[in-house]
């Protein structure tokens, strides 16, 4: 069966054709080594992740390098190509060609969720999930982004992760490719393990964090991929800076993106200008983990903002402070169309919030509330996290008295105020402050969440949540160990996939495999005594 008979009887074909706009396309017979660049998610996700549009533009400069694009297919894809297998294996999308035909297959992995999707593409790539199984003639599996800085529950499938930023170290990589293509496997290996940041599992070598020193410089996709079909984010993107000078203790961001360093604000503007005239595109964002600490966030939005309202683009500045200079300056900018906003207290009340590291206080976040409203800004969301170190009942029911008082707030200036409490559950991540500590069970995060929803019966204000259940499964895979390989497997085999989104997620499944694997998963979420070793900690961050 042919991928083009397929097509018409999936949903969102569009997923799986290629050709978009600024995808490149090169003769395979003109170029020595060539590389997947996978996302473990559908393709609305992995086309909204930055890294894979930096990684594909660097590496397809290279004159003997092509690099192409894949995702993990939608259920009814992939019950389609299970059936064909041997005749439809994955394939990527510049040119249709099998995955497991490449030199290289790599996978930006930003979620724990997204376990089992590399377990469902390398199968459907008839590539061996395991490492040990592989030999010369599969392509080297490797994998970076956030969830590599503890590889080591997912440390059996791949060959070698990059832990840190790529931009630099992909060269060196698809360097030593190139002038080792007669190596064998085990060999090729250890010359990528004597490259800053790369940790090869089968050698259990340690590894120092990889970061990018002169960022200002480093290189931007100018003419980044535009989506055939509607992502998570449909926007153009320019990072503006890297790390982040907060010291929030639950942050692992700060620890993967850090150190700080800045984009010059003159090429934050230019380079604006240049992907909006490639793409198209109706909004571009300037990201960073905080804006408005950006060296010149002020002037560079505003100057952008008025250029860019001159061709109906709007502007969007992710991550700004929850004070009333970053929602006024949010407000300013905002020229083209109305937006609502997001702020993030994170507690309820300021002295929780002090003793985790967001020193915000409760009268700044009411003076942001306020020039929002003030503004004309008529929908807030306000991001809580429950389960800190700490916490008691009455942390919890500040968060309800909170909200209540935004609200008040918005209902002084405009009867259409609308407030949207999201609650997520703190998930102790490698290499912060709170690496250590315990995180609260299912049945815990359930009962706090129904003290704030108890408290938090009022018209105009929503209140979301995540599951309890995907938040215990984060927690046990962001601190686990190689054991959890087993489960992974496991739970794919019962039918785990696309565990991110709500409509695939069957927690039973999860239950089944820990129990047939005869593992305990709560274990994992425990608090970790102060000389216990970490399964991370032979990762170097500095």
């Amino acid at each position: 069966m042919s991928i083009e008979s397929i097509l018409p009887l999936v949903r969102k074909p569009g997923r799986y054709i290629g050709n978009e706009l600024n995808s490149i396309h090169k003769n395979w017979d003109d170029v020595s080594l060539h590389i997947a660049l996978a996302y473990p998610d559908l393709y609305e996700v992995g086309m909204s992740n930055l890294g894979i549009q930096i990684l594909y533009d660097i590496l397809n400069k290279q004159k003997e390098v092509v690099a192409e694009r894949v995702f993990c297919p939608a259920p009814d894809m992939g019950e389609k190509m299970y059936g064909q297998v041997l005749n439809l294996p994955l394939f990527s999308l510049e040119s249709w060609t099998p995955i497991s035909k490449f030199d290289m297959l790599g996978f930006s992995i930003g979620h724990e969720l997204a376990y089992t999707n590399i377990i469902e593409m390398l199968h459907l790539s008839g590539i061996p999930i395991y490492s040990k199984d592989r030999n010369d003639s599969h392509p080297i599996v490797f994998a970076g982004g956030p969830c590599c800085f503890n590889p080591e529950p997912i440390a059996e499938f791949i060959d070698f992760f990059l832990i840190g930023e790529g931009e630099e170290a992909i060269l060196e990589v698809q360097s030593v490719k190139l002038k080792a293509q007669n190596l064998g496997r085990i060999d090729i290996l250890k010359k990528f393990s004597e490259i800053e940041g790369i940790y090869v599992p089968a050698l259990r070598n340690k590894v120092k964090k990889r970061h990018v020193a002169d960022f200002s410089n480093a290189s931007v996709p100018t003419h980044p991929i535009v989506p055939f079909i509607q992502t998570i984010q449909d926007r153009g993107v320019v990072e503006i800076m890297r790390g982040c000078k907060r010291a929030c203790k639950f942050c692992n961001a700060r620890v993967i993106y850090g150190p700080v360093r800045e984009r010059d604000p003159q090429r934050v503007i230019d380079l604006a200008q240049e992907i909006i005239k490639n793409t198209g595109q109706e909004n571009l964002a300037l990201v960073s983990l905080s804006s408005s600490d950006y060296c010149d966030i002020e002037r560079v939005s505003k100057e952008l903002a008025q250029k860019l309202a001159e061709q109906k683009v709007s502007l969007n500045l992710p991550s700004l402070r929850t004070d009333s200079f970053g929602v006024k300056l949010a407000k300013e900018i905002s020229r083209v169309r109305p937006s609502s906003l997001t702020l993030a207290p994170e507690t309820g009340n300021e002295k929780l919030r002090f003793s985790i590291g967001k020193r915000i206080t409760d009268q700044e976040v009411f003076d942001g509330v306020k020039a929002a409203f003030e503004g004309g800004i008529s929908a807030i969301k306000l991001y809580f996290m429950i389960g800190l170190p700490g916490e008691t009942d009455e942390d919890l029911l500040s968060i309800a008295e909170l909200v209540k008082k935004a609200y008040q707030i918005g209902r002084s200036f405009t009867h259409r105020a609308r407030i949207t409490a999201a609650l997520s559950t703190f998930v102790p991540k490698p290499h912060t402050a709170f690496e250590r500590e315990e995180q609260i069970s299912i049945g815990e995060t359930l009962r706090r969440q129904k003290i704030i929803k108890d408290n938090l019966h009022q018209k105009g204000i929503e209140i979301r949540w995540h599951q309890a259940e995907t938040s215990f499964l984060e927690g046990v895979f962001a601190r686990g160990d190689r054991e959890l390989a087993q489960v992974i497997v496991k739970s794919w085999e019962l039918g785990a996939k696309l565990d991110a989104w709500s409509e695939y997620f069957k927690f039973d499944i999860w239950e089944r495999a820990f129990a047939e694997c005869g593992i305990d998963p709560s274990r994992y979420l425990r608090m970790r005594d102060k000389n216990e070793e970490l399964p991370w900690d032979f990762i170097q961050l500095t």
